[in-house]
């Protein structure tokens, strides 16, 4: 592996940790939904090979996805 590589691998998992980090002073809604973004960001991004608009939708799918399952039951 060349020094880009890691220096590229340390840069996500600092980037990460730190973004773990600002959850938390957030609800337990707003978490979810900001788990969700991630996850279907990863997600879009592997199903698109990578494409922009891929991983963007995977995001926005996700966020709303983490944001209802989370809601709050109401009657």
């Amino acid at each position: 592996m060349n020094t880009i590589q890691k220096l590229t691998r340390i840069a996500v998992i600092a980037t990460m940790m730190l973004g773990l980090g600002a959850c938390a002073g957030m609800s337990r809604q707003g978490q979810n939904t900001a788990i969700g973004a991630g996850a279907g960001a990863i997600g879009g991004a592997v199903l698109t090979n990578g494409s922009g608009l891929g991983t963007i939708g995977g995001a926005a799918v996700g966020g709303v996805i983490g944001h209802e399952v989370s809601k709050p039951n109401r009657k």
